[in-house]
């Protein structure tokens, strides 16, 4: 798994990971976020290599249903995207409207509960 598919699965562990089993998310934390190897994680959990690969491609595929389904990945960087967009557009165009780049600055930053 390269690092650009490490931070996909980073970001849909975010939203869905309460969704997996234990045992995939512990291993796709420790493949993906810790950076651990497949060898690392069997001897950490006293497993084999084998259970720890099918864990990893189970929670992957598992993650990859999920997101097909609900998308909350997908739509996050599409509002992540558009909001830089917004801020670039209002630094370009109302560049000295303080109030206006606190506005917009309060609602990009807010989380969405």
């Amino acid at each position: 798994m390269d690092i650009e598919q490490k931070n996909k699965v980073n970001g849909l562990l975010a939203f869905y990971g309460d969704l997996l089993a234990k045992k995939q998310r512990a291993y796709l934390q420790y493949y993906c976020e810790d950076d651990f190897s497949i060898i690392e994680i069997a001897e950490e959990e006293q497993v084999s290599r084998q259970a720890v690969s099918d864990n990893l491609k189970k929670g992957c595929e598992a993650l990859d249903h999920y997101e097909e389904v609900l998308a909350l990945y997908h739509d996050s960087l599409q509002r992540q995207q558009l909001e830089e967009n917004l801020l670039a557009y209002v630094g370009e165009h109302y560049g000295q409207d303080e109030k206006l780049k606190e506005l917009i600055s309060q609602m990009v930053n807010q989380e969405i509960n």
